[in-house]
This record gives C-alpha cells, structure tokens and sequence, in this order.
C-alpha cells in the first residue's frame, strides 16, 4: 500500500486529493497544526475525515517536518498548505513569505536529509504570471511577473522545487495551477463569496454583496478535477512542472450573472455594490493558462466547465442554509 503525505489536508484541495488518493487504496497521512479549534468542515463534508491518519506538523516548525519525515516515510508528499489568500498577503507579506516560501524551503530540506527517495509535489499557482500574458495565454514558457506578496513567495518554493529537483535528483513537480473552486472553497475567495451570498439573499438572508473590481478575468475550474491532475504527474517516471487550467476566461460579472440567474433572479445589478477595500493595490486583470502539455503527458483534461461549476455551488450553498 502506497503512503501520501498531504500538507494543507484540511483545505479544498486537500479534501479533494485525500478523497482521490483513498479510492486509489492509498493510506493518507495529513499535516495538521496543533491549534485549539481544528476545522475539519471540509473532510467531513466529503464523508473522509475518518479514514486519515493525522500528524501534527508546522511549516514554521523544521524539527516538526523532519520529525514527519522520518516517521511516516511517505512515497509521495503533496504540499498544498500555504497562507493562500492574496488580499491577506499585503496585510501580512512577512508571515505569508515564512510559511510560503522558507515552509516550503524546510520541507524540501526535511525529504532531502531524511528520505530522498519520496516524490513531491508544489501547489504552485498561476498568481505567479501577474500580468505577463503577452500573447492573451500563459504557457509553462511564459515569464512570471508576480503581482503580489502571495504570488512572490510562491514563485520562491518554485524555484526550490525546480533547484532541488535538479541539484540533488529528487523527483519535485510543480503543479501551476489556475483558478479552481468547488462547493468546499473558503468563504474568504470571490468565488464561494458569491454563491453564498446569493443563495443568502435567495433564502431572505440577506440583501447585497460587496465587491471589489468586477472586471477581472480567471480561468476557473473544478478542484475535483485539479487534484487528479496532480496525481497524474506523480505518476510519471520523470518530473516536470505542468500548467492545469480550462484554458477559458469568465469575468467576475459572468460569475454573477449564471449565480444570479440559477438562484432565480435576473438582474444581480440590484444587489452588488463596489467597496474599494476588495480591490488589490496591484491589480491582476486576466489569467488564461494553456493546459496542452497536461492534457497530452498525462492524458489529463477537465471534465466540469464553467456553467456546472458555479450551478454547483450555488446549489450546494442553498442546500447548507436550508438546512
């Protein structure tokens, strides 16, 4: 039986991998913070948080990740924690650098020493491009221009996964992936902010939403679909990084409109007002990401569009405030 080892467990795309690599028949370690209150929401919403074995372990905490190491001994190491959120990035760039980039340094550095032989895999994201979309599609050739504090200390753990793969023949994959959201993703991102707010304001909850420009652009898909791609890749006898995307572009007003309109109300213009506190002091427009080397190396391709996606999670809100 292979052993994985998920940092980030608890998040969305923990959930999701957990839930894939159990179907698999694999025995699923997850990383977790020993802190009071322990959020377990999303594991229990996929019907898996009892099947994981749970270690506690800190990115900020090197002993913890070699002690991890050592322990577990893992065949495969996803590393999806991080402080993810952009907008929070400029209120903390320091802590978000510390478990960003020198956690990720530290892991490396913990699987270098200790077990070598373990494959791992860097939730790299396509924040790093910035506004560096020359042709209108980001490549895995493209130049990164990273626009904010988040998306800087996440193009750091690239290069170190890049460098260590290189330097000391680990097997170290990137995954740059796009937008993806799924009836799991936090509250705090525009995307379940929106669904949840409209099945809210559906339910009599509430009467408006706020939010920032309505004009960005983002190539977003299914987490479900995301995590098999990141399996995929560790599947392969060689490393490389791959872009995952739809390769397709929705503003955030298409998001609203097919929200609005599945909930059963038509014009959404009636209940968004524009605060300028959720706009970014560096503005990122558009990501498009062109997923062919995915979708050719690893037979990979994303199975929900657009549409089901946001009806998905409309859905999935109106279903949780009925209850």
């Amino acid at each position: 039986m292979k052993k994985a080892l998920i940092t980030g467990i608890t998040g969305q795309d923990g959930a999701y991998l957990a839930k894939l690599l159990l179907g698999k028949e694999y025995k699923v370690y997850g990383l977790v913070r020993r802190i009071v209150n322990r959020d377990f929401s999303n594991l229990v919403y996929l019907g898996i948080e009892k099947d994981i074995e749970y270690i506690d372990g800190d990115l900020t905490d090197e002993a913890s990740l070699i002690h991890v190491v050592k322990t577990i001994r893992p065949d495969e190491i996803y590393h999806l924690a991080a402080q993810s959120f952009v907008g929070t990035s400029w209120d903390q760039p320091i802590v978000t650098s510390e478990i960003n980039a020198i956690g990720t340094l530290k892991l490396l550095d913990a699987i270098k020493h200790h077990h070598p032989s373990a494959k791992f895999y860097h939730a790299a994201t396509s924040e790093m491009f910035g506004n560096s979309n020359f042709d209108g599609i980001q490549t895995e050739d493209t130049p990164f221009h990273p626009r904010s504090p988040y998306a800087i200390s996440k193009l750091f753990a690239y290069w170190m996964t890049v460098n260590y793969k290189e330097s000391f023949s680990m097997f170290c994959v990137n995954g740059i992936l796009f937008n993806h959201e799924s009836p799991i993703r936090g509250k705090e991102f525009v995307s379940r902010k929106i669904t949840d707010v409209v099945a809210r304001i559906k339910l009599g909850l509430a009467k408006d939403i706020k939010l920032g420009n309505l004009d960005s652009k983002r190539d977003w898909g299914f987490a479900g679909d995301y995590v098999e791609a990141m399996w995929l890749m560790m599947q392969e006898k060689e490393a490389d990084d791959y872009i995952i995307s739809t390769g397709q572009t929705h503003s955030v007003k298409d998001f609203l409109d097919i929200a609005f309109k599945h909930a059963g109300i038509d014009d959404w213009s009636n209940y968004v007002n524009i605060d300028p506190r959720f706009k970014r002091p560096a503005e990122l427009f558009t990501l498009q990401g062109k997923s062919d080397k995915a979708q050719k190396k690893l037979n990979w391709k994303p199975k929900v569009n657009f549409e089901e996606l946001v009806k998905m999670m409309v859905d999935a809100d109106l279903k949780r405030l009925k209850k």
